[in-house]
């Protein structure tokens, strides 16, 4: 017999990242996906913005000001940050993450591909999945069925899409997104290897 311990799984909380193009689903899929997972929580975000009609703090976003924000970045509480077509800001607490890690529970958060990149840094044990709809046509497609945007913001979108396209394989795990029940199974597929993976 030796003095080595005998094997055995590491805590199962996990903090996933979700990126991906506009129109991917990223959004459904998270939320779906949290329904039927009720040990993961949506990762609520830091915004200087207002509240939006029923919206609540502590439940939609964490609302603070311009001041309290500018705190948060030079106390390294924000996993990463960005403003948003210059006005509002937006960031991932690392105190949130932290305290339902610690607590047992599984995080999940969407973000794009800068803050993801950022959040390797920050935050090196997260999984990142990249998701996106089965072509490139489909983005496009989504886009304009959504009604919300102009053609500019379209225009905006589908470069903005190009530029993200250009960096899936620096992801741990890819979902192509043609079917939400199926990408909904395969996001557990990752949760269920992590929680068996013996290295992290």
């Amino acid at each position: 017999m030796t003095d080595a311990a005998f094997p055995t799984h590491r805590s199962s909380a996990l903090f996933i990242v979700l990126s991906g193009p506009s129109g991917a689903g990223k959004s459904t899929l998270m939320d779906r996906f949290v329904r039927e997972h009720a040990d993961f929580v949506r990762c609520l975000s830091v915004t200087t913005r207002p509240p939006r009609g029923t919206e609540q703090d502590g439940v939609d976003y964490l609302f603070v000001s311009d001041a309290e924000f500018e705190s948060r970045i030079e106390g390294g509480e924000l996993l990463e940050h960005a403003q948003v077509f210059g006005k509002h800001s937006y960031g991932t607490p690392r105190d949130f993450v932290e305290r339902k890690l610690a607590c047992g529970s599984s995080v999940i958060k969407d973000v794009d591909v800068q803050g993801a990149f950022t959040i390797r840094g920050t935050f090196p044990a997260a999984i990142h999945v990249f998701v996106v709809p089965p072509s490139r046509e489909e983005i496009e497609r989504r886009l304009r069925c959504r009604g919300t945007e102009t053609p500019a913001e379209i225009k905006r979108r589908l470069a903005e899409a190009d530029r993200e396209l250009k960096v899936w394989d620096r992801y741990d795990y890819l979902i192509i997104n043609d079917e939400i029940t199926r990408a909904v199974a395969e996001l557990a597929a990752i949760v269920r290897a992590e929680r068996l993976r013996v290295r992290r």
